[in-house]
């Protein structure tokens, strides 16, 4: 799946993209297009090319205008010169698009995470507050020796075709859906916005609810679910720990195009940070305290825009909590650690949001989680954070994809939005896929009760 990611393309197409010159770079890609003798991957990349560039230049809205505006409105005191030492430090993510500068949808937040001073003149998040107090207490009760509780959720999600935007007569949506696995023990179906749907199985990488239905005023798509998900905390015996794994495992060894790629840098990067360990266990924790220690959070554009995710995050030393866990899971397969993906949403009791993270596999112990984003160690967030994330998880989750790049069923027609995973739906009509700009996503928690083991 959209392994040809990794062609790369022509020079002259490189040089106008990186000038900004994108209306000539489109024209570039149709004249290419026009050869009846092209390779089949490097037509499709062109193809996608096309794609991406629509997606590229929509992911940065703001002119340098309006990008003023927002900062100087948020953060106190912002000074001119302040402003032009950020543009010369190069901290503001913009790109220039037709001779003009353009900055990208969360530069201003992007900006916070690469320079914390300036969350300090900001206004103060309240309810963030309460959600982060909330996670670390539950962490440091359980490495103080609290017994792991479960908990039964009640969750829904909605989503809301903006009909001003979307072409087309008849929409197809695809919402996720928890998996029975690992941490999650149970999941039900409560309730759905429409009579008819397909419900995937549980072994169903992604798994999804699926609902059709026409386009029309007052049109949405919602489905309330329920599941029952337990913390999971592991104490490891490095000593006890086996080199040797069940043959059926080798597959989460391999690589997998255009992300999960063993190129030399990485190859290299892998062995500076294992060094000459040999023990499976210490060797996945040597990369997770490498990337959690160098690797700053920010936000990252649609995953749809990387050619190779981890390759970025590793040059770049900055990614989000996919990009990490991309990150990490091509170190542990290169350092012979079976790894695997981890998705859904981050469900505390009172705020979901979308997040990533992964799982290692190590002998006798199984299956362990790894959050690189929730284990960063970053100035506002205690010590103990990074400890607990190597090997353990909250259970302020919902697990709805176990692998990473996996088809629908049914198959979508039309590009994805996010090609890799799905947390917040994916919908299409008959003409074209449906971006995430135009329709609203509602994620709730409704109820979040503890109960007996």
């Amino acid at each position: 799946m959209m392994e040809f990611m990794n062609t790369p393309l022509f020079e002259e197409l490189e040089r106008e993209e990186k000038l900004g010159n994108f209306s000539r770079a489109r024209q570039l890609i149709m004249q290419k297009l026009e050869s009846s003798s092209l390779p089949t991957m490097l037509k499709a990349r062109l193809e996608f090319e096309l794609e991406r560039i629509e997606r590229l230049v929509k992911n940065y809205p703001f002119t340098e205008m309006e990008a003023k505006k927002k900062l100087f409105e948020s953060i106190k005191d912002l000074s001119e010169k302040e402003y032009d030492e950020l543009i010369n430090a190069a901290v503001l993510d913009y790109i220039v698009v037709e001779g003009e500068k353009r900055f990208e949808a969360r530069f201003f937040e992007n900006l916070l995470f690469a320079i914390p001073k300036y969350k300090s003149r900001t206004k103060k998040d309240e309810k963030s507050e309460k959600v982060r107090e909330l996670l670390y207490n539950r962490v440091e009760s359980l490495l103080s020796g609290d017994k792991p509780k479960s908990y039964r959720v009640t969750a829904e999600i909605k989503v809301t075709p903006d009909i001003s935007k979307i072409k087309g007569n008849h929409v197809k949506c695809w919402l996720p859906f928890p998996k029975v696995e690992a941490q999650i023990s149970d999941a039900k179906l409560i309730e759905t916005s429409h009579e008819k749907f397909l419900l995937t199985p549980n072994e169903t990488p992604h798994r999804t609810i699926y609902m059709e239905d026409d386009l029309k005023e007052g049109l949405y798509f919602s489905v309330r679910f329920e599941y029952v998900i337990s913390e999971q905390y592991t104490t490891v015996n490095p000593d006890k720990v086996k080199a040797t794994f069940s043959p059926e495992l080798s597959k989460y060894l391999v690589e997998r195009p255009p992300h999960i790629v063993f190129t030399p840098y990485l190859k290299q990067l892998t062995s500076e940070i294992i060094g000459g360990e040999e023990n499976p266990y210490l060797k996945a924790k040597k990369l997770y305290e490498w990337i959690t220690h160098n690797v700053r959070y920010s936000y990252m554009h649609p995953y749809a825009l990387y050619e190779n995710i981890p390759m970025f995050v590793a040059s770049n030393l900055r990614g989000d909590c996919g990009a990490q866990a991309s990150l990490y899971i091509t170190l542990c397969r290169i350092a012979g650690v079976p790894a695997r993906w981890q998705s859904g949403w981050y469900a505390n009791p009172a705020f979901a949001s979308p997040h990533d993270w992964t799982m290692f596999y190590v002998e006798p112990y199984g299956w362990l989680p790894a959050d690189l984003s929730f284990g960063g160690v970053r100035p506002e967030r205690p010590d103990f954070v990074n400890k607990f994330y190597f090997g353990n998880l909250d259970a302020f989750r919902m697990v709805a994809n176990s692998e990473y790049m996996a088809d629908f069923q049914p198959i979508k027609r039309f590009w994805r939005s996010d090609p890799y995973d799905n947390q917040v739906g994916e919908l299409e009509t008959e003409v074209e896929n449906i971006y995430n700009d135009a329709f609203k996503v509602e994620m709730k928690i409704i109820s979040f009760e503890e109960i007996e083991n």
